[in-house]
């Protein structure tokens, strides 16, 4: 639940959120690109996790848009990245 005080929106996916909220919050462009990479290990363990199960719909769409605003995030912060 967020509230006022709690700007951050809940963490509903434990097994990669995290990671992923804090490459988007991060502005040193040297700490960033650990945390991006960080962020998308998590992701691809997670999408290995759920490989052989058809539930998880709704976790695999966020997964697919977290992923796309990471590259986006290394073109835009990183653009010496080479992705």
């Amino acid at each position: 639940m967020t509230t006022e005080d709690s700007p951050s929106p809940e963490i509903l996916y434990r097994h990669w959120q995290t990671e992923y909220q804090s490459a988007l919050c991060e502005f040193d462009p040297k700490k960033l690109t650990g945390l991006i990479e960080t962020a998308e290990r998590a992701i691809q363990k997670r999408l290995h996790q759920l490989a052989h199960d058809s539930d998880h719909h709704t976790e695999r769409q966020v997964i697919e848009d977290a992923l796309k605003s990471l590259q986006f995030l290394k073109k835009a912060a990183l653009p010496d990245s080479g992705s």
